[in-house]
């Protein structure tokens, strides 16, 4: 994992990196678990990796399944070559405390 990694559960924050860099939220085709529930997060960024296949959601889908999972967003504004990050990979808190 990059060294420099950041995390958060600011709403805000977790949209605007996204929209910065093309992306949208995404949920992995046949996860879902019925009803409105959005099954595994992701975020879809243009020329993303196709396997396995994302289905389109709202942020308002995105956001539900997120808090009521209590995850955080592990990110990477930059790549050592200074290019924007699309490393992004959410996880419990717990994971995430423990990658401090």
């Amino acid at each position: 994992m990059p060294s420099d990694t950041k995390n958060t559960k600011n709403h805000d924050e977790i949209m605007s990196w996204v929209k910065e860099r093309g992306g949208s939220p995404a949920t992995i085709e046949g996860t879902p678990q019925g009803g409105e529930d959005a099954g595994l997060l992701r975020i879809d960024f243009p020329g993303g990796a196709s396997d396995p296949p994302l289905k389109p959601i709202s942020w308002d889908a995105f956001f539900e399944k997120f808090d009521a999972e209590e995850l955080v967003m592990l990110y990477q504004d930059e790549k050592a070559d200074g290019e924007k990050s699309t490393f992004c990979k959410f996880v419990t808190k717990e994971t995430a405390a423990k990658q401090k």
